[in-house]
């Protein structure tokens, strides 16, 4: 039987956001490094036309854009994240989740030793409509998605927040608490960010 993973390197590093979506309670799998890429804020939703409107909770403005997590290829150790055991459909599904990113093979980029049992491991990066190697105007970082990752890598055990923000590229726009305005989430996507 074939076995497949995800590697979790945001968001879907909380199984509870991972159970959200998956509609199953969701064991935590093994921590890996995804050697060759880096993690950075350089994903860019359309915070106006997109199927979810948050507006600042402080002047409730609403921002043109949001950013989220990415991973972008680079030489080195690579950013840290969980391996979850998914199967064909839940790739799927999780692919309704991530409508932004492509979902592309990372095997060979995470050592056997790290992937034990698996046969492949996908991740998510950003299309390249939704790349933003430079922030756009008025972007902003929604407070409940950065404290979700946080909170996500805290929990995978001691280091592994400090490894988090090792691999991570600093906040490159203001965080802001954000108020849910408009929604046409698909069922089980977040709701929080």
């Amino acid at each position: 039987m074939t076995r497949l993973a995800v590697f979790a390197y945001g968001s879907l590093a909380s199984l509870a956001s991972a159970e959200r979506t998956l509609g199953r309670p969701v064991k935590p799998g093994a921590q890996a490094r995804l050697a060759g890429w880096r993690r950075r804020w350089s994903l860019a939703r359309d915070n106006l036309l997109s199927e979810k409107t948050f507006a600042r909770a402080d002047d409730g403005t609403v921002p043109p854009h949001c950013l989220g997590l990415n991973i972008e290829r680079r030489a080195g150790p690579g950013p840290n994240g969980l391996l979850l055991e998914i199967t064909e459909d839940e790739l799927d599904r999780l692919a309704v989740r991530e409508m932004r990113y492509d979902r592309i093979e990372v095997t060979a980029e995470i050592g056997p030793a790290e992937r034990p049992g698996f046969d492949h491991v996908f991740a998510f990066t950003a299309k390249p409509r939704n790349h933003a190697e430079t922030p756009p105007a008025g972007a902003v970082i929604l407070a409940s998605y950065a404290r979700t990752v946080e909170a996500a890598f805290e929990s995978l055990g001691p280091g592994q927040l400090d490894l988090f923000r090792e691999t991570t590229d600093p906040h490159p726009v203001e965080v802001v608490e954000g108020v849910l305005v408009r929604d046409w989430i698909p069922a089980g996507n977040p709701r929080d960010w």
